[in-house]
């Protein structure tokens, strides 16, 4: 089933003089034709798109704050930094706190550690959200000659996901808790956990990866009237692949498309001699169709090759889809970061 609205955006006096029945009616899911391609159902890659098709060249390789895997990442091109969230690593012991949590405590807990790299892989900055989430997708957007950072925001006591997502400016050393003032903070569903934001802000637009009754789904929003606290999508459908039982590892937005990424690292059930199970999609959001998907074999010879992140470089050229894997043994991961054009 999907909801997706067509046309022009009414201007957010018009809609809010709209009756409650008239916006309920406006948004009242509608019938899909092809909502079964939404389960995962396999299709062939499109061989129109040969770039996107083949496996990324590697363009950065680092290490974070923490020996935990990078979650997500996104790059500021302008000021030439990497932005990498990672929950928090056991026995680290932050500013108010009587002591050391356990990794396994710092999950539950939703306590991340946002990371500021350059792009040639040193330490610029990091920051510690506390009570934030899982840290499944980050986005950027620059302000005042500030970088704006947007994230999944207070967890849910009881899996240590999101609830909604938030933003802040980024200040290197800084401990922000789930209820600081400094947090702008939007719970664009409500009752849904796992609320992962991505950015495109070439065309201004929020796309919301979200769960509701355990059910993922993708949400498209207009950045600005999101910002706004205007929170009718301009798209909602079901998250694609999600009958394939992989593990949800990132997604990106750009234009009239959003990608995502699934998969695990190396192990029982997924060795490494049959290829990894790391699987790319790209959707077509103006109908709502998965309109190419692969196995992506970009890398094969990391180990554990877990996927982790999406993003999009737009800053320069023709734009490219960025991909992060970990690498490593457990206690002492690194991460590599591959792109490739969207073409």
């Amino acid at each position: 089933m999907v909801t997706h609205m067509q046309g022009p955006r009414p201007g957010r006096r018009a809609v809010l003089a709209l009756g409650a029945g008239a916006v309920a009616a406006a948004l009242a899911p509608a019938q899909w034709a092809g909502a079964a391609q939404w389960a995962g159902a396999a299709r062939a890659p499109d061989r129109r798109l040969p770039a996107l098709s083949a496996p990324g060249r590697q363009f950065f390789a680092g290490r974070l704050r923490h020996s935990t895997v990078i979650q997500s990442f996104a790059i500021d091109e302008r000021h030439g930094h990497l932005y990498a969230l990672q929950v928090v690593a056991g026995g680290v012991r932050l500013p108010g706190e009587t002591a050391a949590l356990s990794h396994a405590e710092r999950a539950r807990r939703g306590d991340l550690c946002l990371n500021r790299l350059t792009l040639g892989g040193a330490d610029a900055g990091h920051m510690y959200l506390k009570g934030f989430g899982h840290g499944g997708s980050i986005g950027l957007e620059e302000s005042a000659g500030a970088v704006t950072v947007w994230t999944e925001w207070d967890a849910h006591p009881s899996s240590g996901y999101g609830r909604g997502v938030c933003r802040f400016r980024f200040a290197s050393g800084q401990v922000l808790e789930r209820g600081s003032h400094a947090l702008g903070t939007y719970r664009p569903v409500p009752g849904s956990t796992s609320n992962f934001p991505a950015l495109d802000v070439a065309h201004r637009q929020l796309l919301l990866r979200y769960k509701r009754e355990g059910i993922p789904r993708f949400a498209l929003y207009g950045l600005d009237e999101f910002r706004n606290g205007w929170f009718a999508p301009l798209a909602d459908f079901a998250q694609p692949g999600a009958g394939l039982g992989l593990p949800f590892q990132g997604m990106a937005l750009y234009g009239d498309y959003a990608y995502q990424i699934l998969g695990s690292g190396y192990g029982a059930g997924n060795p490494a001699s049959a290829g990894g199970n790391t699987r790319l999609y790209r959707m077509d959001l103006r109908s709502g169709l998965v309109v190419w998907q692969q196995l992506d074999r970009t890398a094969p010879g990391l180990t554990p090759r877990e996927p982790e992140g999406l993003a999009v470089l737009a800053g320069s050229g023709a734009p490219r889809l960025c991909l992060g894997f970990t690498e490593g043994p457990a206690g002492k991961r690194t991460f590599r970061l591959y792109d490739k054009a969207l073409s």
